[in-house]
């Protein structure tokens, strides 16, 4: 059964298919330096057993998928650490093949297991590249042109690795959507895309959610859309606004603690908004999002609350 049957079977069968949570804050709640401009893809080159272990232990805790290290793994960016260009293509396959070894440790480690849990190639937004919290302003104040250059060769490789699925995550800009709809028409692998948003109804350009949904009806590659690293309380309307779209896709949700991102510091602050977390995700569920996880510091004991949980209907 391929990846996007899988997700649809579960979700069908009356469960909505869990992803893993946030990999770079779970990383830094464990004392790992994330503040590089690299994130979570610094740690392909320094410390990757410390990828393996979150990926694992997302996985323990009932992920159905897990994102790779390479949101925020661009080619201007690690060029400008000093890599070549074999060293930079090498970079965006390491991050799939740690995911994929601990998927096959997993597996290894659990010989009576009923599923085979997904790999989702992770491509974040321009402005993450960026490093100063443009993924949540959007306008980024460049062209179509320069926005297809830094997107293409990067799906081109993720494209060709071992990934089940790709994630184009945190959109916050309308027209780097456009150009995402054109560059994923010529992949091959499953895609889903997930917008950023400043409420419920407007990506954080300003533009309307819907509108953004509305790139990807009938889109052949792209067979999921939703939204992540946006509080939890906005999620059911978020759900509301895109379920209002015709596009045939199934919905995915991940959201983070709803704590604010300091670009400045590199951290974030505030108090978490997760005491309702599982009556949340249960009334995500019933509103139409088939696939769950979390984003910026919701950790595995999260994801293994939703696992837990025995019926997803009231």
């Amino acid at each position: 059964m391929d990846a996007v049957k899988t997700i649809r079977a579960t979700f069908e069968s009356g469960r909505p298919f869990l992803l893993d949570g946030g990999l770079g804050g779970e990383l830094e709640l464990r004392g790992f330096d994330v503040s590089s401009a690299l994130w979570s893809a610094e740690l392909i080159l320094e410390r990757p057993e410390a990828l393996l272990e979150v990926h694992r232990d997302f996985l323990e805790a009932g992920a159905r998928c897990i994102s790779t290290a390479s949101y925020q793994a661009s080619e201007p960016g690690l060029k400008a650490r000093g890599l070549s260009a074999a060293e930079i293509e090498g970079v965006f396959r390491a991050s799939v093949d740690l995911a994929c070894r601990a998927r096959d440790q997993f597996m290894r480690d659990n010989p009576g297991l009923a599923y085979r849990p997904l790999v989702a190639a992770s491509v974040g937004p321009y402005g993450a590249y960026l490093a100063d919290g443009s993924e949540y302003r959007g306008n980024y104040g460049i062209g179509e042109k320069q926005l297809r250059d830094f997107h293409a060769q990067r799906l081109h490789w993720l494209d060709n690795t071992a990934a089940d699925l790709i994630a184009c995550e945190t959109i916050p800009d309308l027209r780097e959507a456009k150009v995402l709809r054109q560059l994923l028409e010529s992949v091959v692998t499953p895609t889903w895309v997930s917008f950023c948003c400043r409420d419920s109804q407007r990506l954080h350009d300003g533009n309307r959610l819907r509108t953004a949904c509305e790139l990807f009806v009938d889109h052949p590659r792209v067979f999921a859309i939703g939204v992540n690293c946006c509080p939890s309380k906005l999620v059911a309307g978020m759900i509301e606004n895109m379920a209002a779209v015709e596009h045939g896709k199934m919905i995915v949700v991940y959201p983070n603690s709803g704590q604010q991102y300091d670009a400045a510091s590199k951290h974030w602050s505030g108090a978490s908004e997760l005491n309702q977390w599982s009556r949340q995700a249960l009334q995500w569920f019933q509103a139409g999002a088939g696939m769950i996880g979390g984003c910026c510091h919701i950790g595995p004991a999260f994801i293994n609350e939703l696992a837990s949980i025995e019926s997803w209907h009231c």
